[in-house]
């Protein structure tokens, strides 16, 4: 009687169940999922607020800002890319991470929310401070929103004290 070596039979389940699945390299989705893309402004509803305003110079404020995704699963990852902009675009602040903070990624499946946090400095007119009039989310494409939280203080002769926080995930 003759018996058939284990590993044919292992290889021909393992090859079978590969091409059940759609394949080694996971490109034919054959397992019902989908792969996620970076999420947009497109794709999620985004709100600001209501924040934590700083009432005075030299008082510290904070303005969440939150999103939800409406489309298929997408992805977050890095830091969030916000932007404060003068009048008329005359000028702009990239807001830099906060210190310390780690950056994450994040699938939000349609439904799912996340946030994030801009923390500043409110400045006194003329000292330096920039007077920001609308504040621009960048996602794969860009949000403007209006800026009514006061200046933000500067931060030595070239930067301004405001940071943006890891996106957060929200919810459950």
């Amino acid at each position: 009687m003759r018996t058939r070596p284990i590993a044919v039979p292992a290889a021909l389940a393992a090859l079978l169940l590969l091409a059940a699945c759609g394949g080694a390299g996971g490109g034919g989705g054959g397992d019902g999922k989908r792969e996620s893309t970076t999420c947009s402004v497109d794709t999620v509803s985004m709100e600001v607020g209501p924040a934590s305003v700083a009432p005075a110079a030299g008082d510290t404020g904070e303005v969440p800002v939150g999103f939800t995704n409406q489309s298929a699963a997408c992805t977050l990852d890095g830091f969030p890319e916000v932007r404060l902009a003068g009048a008329g675009d005359s000028a702009t602040v990239e807001v830099p991470p906060a210190e310390g903070a780690t950056a994450q990624k994040l699938t939000l499946a349609k439904g799912e929310s996340a946030s994030f946090t801009l923390t500043y400095e409110r400045g006194a007119p003329g000292e330096g401070a920039f007077d920001a009039e609308e504040l621009r989310v960048e996602l794969s494409g860009a949000r403007s929103f209006r800026w009514t939280y006061g200046p933000v203080a500067a931060d030595g002769p070239s930067g301004h004290k405001i940071s943006v926080s890891a996106y957060q995930q929200a919810g459950d």
